[in-house]
């Protein structure tokens, strides 16, 4: 008799019904163990540096036209950032579990195998997905070494009362940043970029959500972990939502408690950045979370005590609403839905325009009322 639950009685949603998606692909190509770092394009290195920095990122490595920024746990560089002529995503990099996986994913994709830089070491595997997403499989990288972060403090809870003639002083500084947890992406060919990523990738959906009214048309997001068989990782390393653009949503990494996410928080607003939305719990994954906008306004999320799932859990199915984002905390803001009005509002609203007139997508008029449903939920 297992000892693992179902995933009912972790969802107010039953599961998966008869004929829906399963969320996971029979045969993947390979299974990748984690997100490896992303890749940005800036035009002010300095800037992006400065923000990194108050955000709680390190610098590893920085060039005239590129710095590495690490957290405080041992591995790769969490973020490389690229001075370019705009500000963008620009690649997401895949940590393979073995380097014969770039052969064996080189023949099902059109890409090549090469040596990376050595700043960083190893190689990699370049491909793109169906969104027009650049996509890196790597393996053999450098591993930076551990450094000192945070350490979580010590809490009198209930009857369990470990710290006597000790105060609670946590210092307004940046919350060190200890890793990256996960990357969302927005997709107007969500369902064939998903399926992409379960079938080349192997990774695995912990949870779908679809538009309220229009469950039996498919999900319209899913947040997807690694498969690491008994081994359990995060509630969501990648998560894609349908929408009238391609584009990034937001990136997110670990930090040591609520506390360090709080006063980091409390850090970045006197620096004089721009909190999102936060701080709240998430219902998909139980993150306590904190979005803030950075130097070029990505949207960018301060995290702490995400779930784990082993690769036993059936995937979840709940309505999406924007009540329904968090346990707790504000609600969500216009600015962390993209309607606040200014030129990301107009540039998605341009966009939805033009995929209600392309035919090559997914997004039509039925998804589009149940978007703006979404909003206003």
């Amino acid at each position: 008799m297992t000892t693992h639950h179902t995933h009912n009685d972790l969802h107010s949603e039953q599961g998966g019904l008869a004929g829906e998606h399963p969320g996971r692909a029979k045969n993947p190509v390979i299974k990748v163990r984690d997100l490896a770092w992303l890749e940005f394009e800036k035009p002010d290195l300095v800037a992006a540096e400065t923000f990194a920095h108050a955000f709680g990122f390190t610098t590893s490595h920085r060039g005239a036209d590129e710095i590495h920024l690490r957290g405080t746990r041992a591995g790769t560089p969490a973020v490389i950032v690229r001075r370019g002529t705009s500000s963008k995503l620009s690649a997401a990099a895949f940590q393979a579990a073995a380097e014969s996986d770039l052969d064996r994913l080189a023949g099902r994709v059109a890409g090549v195998v090469t040596d990376l830089p050595e700043s960083i070491g190893g190689r990699v595997l370049d491909t793109v997905d169906p969104s027009g997403m650049r996509v890196r499989v790597v393996h053999g990288s450098r591993t930076l070494p551990e450094v000192a972060g945070q350490v979580p403090l010590v809490h009198n809870a209930g009857a369990a009362t470990p710290r006597t003639n000790l105060t609670q002083r946590p210092p307004r500084e940046p919350a060190k940043v200890e890793r990256l947890g996960h990357l969302v992406l927005q997709s107007t060919r969500y369902r064939e970029a998903l399926d992409w990523y379960l079938e080349h990738l192997g990774l695995i959906v912990s949870d779908f959500l679809f538009y309220e009214g229009q469950r039996a048309q498919g999900p319209t997001m899913s947040f997807i972990r690694c498969d690491r068989g008994d081994e359990p990782t995060d509630h969501h390393t990648l998560a894609m939502t349908l929408g009238p653009s391609n584009r990034y949503v937001h990136s997110a990494f670990q930090v040591a408690d609520l506390d360090a996410l709080a006063a980091g928080g409390e850090f970045l607003g006197d620096a004089g950045y721009r909190r999102s939305w936060g701080i709240g719990r998430h219902i998909q994954g139980s993150q306590i979370f904190d979005y803030w906008r950075d130097d070029k306004g990505f949207l960018v999320e301060h995290f702490t005590d995400g779930d784990l799932f082993d690769a036993s859990l059936e995937p979840g199915w709940a309505p999406m609403t924007a009540s329904g984002l968090a346990q707790w905390g504000p609600p969500a803001s216009a600015d962390f839905l993209g309607i606040k009005p200014g030129a990301e509002a107009l540039i998605e609203a341009r966009a939805v325009a033009a995929a209600l007139r392309a035919p090559d997508n997914e997004f039509d008029l039925a998804r589009l009322r149940g978007l703006l449903k979404v909003a206003r939920s």
